[in-house]
């Protein structure tokens, strides 16, 4: 790319991501390189697109495409990625934030004001997007693990930013969390390592420990249901993949859960299992 003006530039951009994206997701994609990344929102572009592009906006866009092209994540390129309308630091020791999981979060406010719990536990919290969201949004005294050393450094930071309480543990599942564990809110590993080689390049830079799990994706969220069923969560709200709602049921009724649903989410996809006493 060598580009005289924005206007110019911005064309550019979005033809050279559209050679391995697809059409809309590439404009999408050059809007956000340009206003996240550089910090030109459109009515900047409106106002100035006829300026002449630094070498250090050139040189940087340039850096991006390259890594880019390699399958990285634009958010680990710059650094951070939206949740709840906040902005979370990621990095490659973290999964990047999905829309969908709002709708765990969703479920996991509406169980617990119903419940009137005074404590939750989320469990794999990653860039911590769970927890802090929690802990901004009610008065539950908030706790959250990860095996992750990186992990937790991740979401310490970020809820230090966003001036959330939580209290950190490192440890596989509930085995850190002392007691009371309260409300289980978790978004764990379910992707069946069979389908590893027909997803998307871009997970491959995610954290397979926090992507893949055994038993068809099942072996996690099996686990840890009962773990709270054992240390006597009054409920577990989890994110699970598409398909594996009806088994996990099952499973959770095994595990002791007397009422239990599925939720799906606005794709049909089944998205959030919930799991009361």
């Amino acid at each position: 790319m060598s580009p005289a003006t924005y206007d110019l530039f911005s064309r550019q951009l979005a033809e050279a991501l559209a050679r391995f994206l697809e059409p809309g997701e590439a404009r999408a994609e050059s809007r956000c390189w340009l206003e996240e990344g550089l910090g030109r929102n459109r009515a900047w572009l409106a106002a100035h697109g006829a300026d002449p592009v630094p070498p250090g906006d050139a040189a940087k866009v340039e850096a991006w495409l390259e890594r880019r092209r390699q399958g990285e994540p634009w958010s680990y390129l710059v650094g951070w990625a939206p949740f709840r309308g906040r902005r979370f630091q990621v990095t490659p020791e973290t999964l990047i934030p999905r829309p969908e999981t709002e709708t765990v979060l969703e479920a996991a406010l509406e169980v617990g004001r119903r419940l009137k719990v005074l404590h939750a536990s989320d469990i794999g919290t990653g860039s911590g997007i769970l927890a802090v969201s929690m802990a901004l949004e009610t008065d539950w005294d908030v706790v959250a693990t990860d095996i992750s050393p990186g992990a937790l450094a991740v979401a310490r930071a970020n809820a230090q930013q966003l001036g959330a309480r939580v209290r950190w543990f490192q440890g596989d599942l509930l085995e850190a969390v002392p007691d009371p564990v309260g409300l289980v809110v978790s978004n764990p590993p379910y992707v069946d390592p069979a389908d590893g080689p027909a997803l998307q390049r871009e997970l491959a830079f995610e954290p397979r420990t926090a992507l893949f799990a055994e038993d068809r994706g099942l072996a996690v969220a099996t686990r840890l249901l009962r773990q709270a069923w054992t240390r006597s969560a009054p409920a577990c709200v989890l994110e699970i993949g598409s398909g594996q709602g009806q088994e996990l049921l099952a499973r959770a009724q095994g595990a002791g859960w007397r009422r239990t649903v599925v939720h799906q989410d606005l794709a049909g996809h089944d998205r959030v299992l919930m799991a009361l006493r």
